[in-house]
């Protein structure tokens, strides 16, 4: 298929590639950052645009890729009567679309996603569409980037899943960086927590996480939690977060 790229950040930037290492075509890249939709376009060996009025009527699908909150703005004066037009967000209604064509839709990418790995990763695809063409288009195209089957679904299930993924990467990445400040601070090394965070993630593949947690919470180990808070009273943000977290695991037993 010939692609659109409207956005030309994190998610632009690897759904294009894994776009282009499936056999698509991006023939256009449109973004407000000229820098980086440059990039991206010489990249691609295509051509970027900076407004909206510079779009091409040529593609067969249009994919918007920007801030769930950039959405509305971008789609203010657009009109691709005809075409197929799909946004990438989880938290917002495909039905933001309906004024730019009758076959519209949403493409969610439900990965952590930074454009300067350096390697494509694997990306289950969720997906909706208001008619059949924009169904058959956004599915097809869904299937050529992910490795299990992409999966219907509406604005609040996407939702839902947005929560979910926020609780599952970004609260624990903010956790990591907290014991990395903390280590740091108390002349520990960071990096000799990784094992114990791969192996904690290991164990999901085969296991409920509510049949593997263990620490001293859980035993309900009162000596060990007060040393730790000890520890901790130079460190008020982490004390509370660790104070929460324990009071949420014993309630969870």
């Amino acid at each position: 298929m010939d692609i659109v790229m409207i956005g030309s950040g994190n998610v632009a930037a690897v759904l294009g590639r894994k776009f282009v290492a499936a056999g698509h075509r991006i023939i256009q890249v449109v973004g407000r950052n000229a820098t980086a939709a440059s990039e991206l376009a010489y990249e691609w060996d295509t051509e970027s645009a900076n407004y909206m009025s510079l779009i091409s009527r040529r593609a067969d699908v249009y994919l918007i890729a920007v801030t769930d909150n950039a959405i509305a703005g971008v789609v203010a004066d657009l009109r691709l009567p005809g075409k197929v037009v799909a946004h990438t967000a989880g938290s917002v209604s495909k039905d933001v679309l309906k004024t730019v064509t009758d076959h519209y839709g949403v493409l969610y990418p439900l990965q952590s996603i930074r454009k300067d790995i350096n390697y494509l990763p694997d990306i289950p695809v969720y997906f909706e569409a208001s008619d059949e063409k924009a169904f058959a288009v956004l599915k097809k195209l869904a299937s050529s980037i992910s490795l299990e089957p992409p999966v219907v679904a509406g604005s609040e299930e996407r939702l839902k899943l947005h929560v979910a993924a926020v609780i599952v990467n970004n609260f624990p990445n903010h956790l990591f960086s907290l014991a990395e400040q903390f280590c740091r601070k108390e002349k520990l090394d960071f990096r000799q927590l990784l094992p114990l965070i791969t192996e904690t993630v290991q164990r999901l593949k085969t296991s409920s996480p509510s049949e593997t947690q263990t620490g001293p919470a859980f035993r309900n180990d009162g000596e060990t939690l007060q040393r730790h808070l000890e520890i901790l009273k130079n460190h008020p943000q982490l004390l509370h977060i660790y104070k929460v977290m324990t009071e949420s695991i014993k309630q969870a037993k």
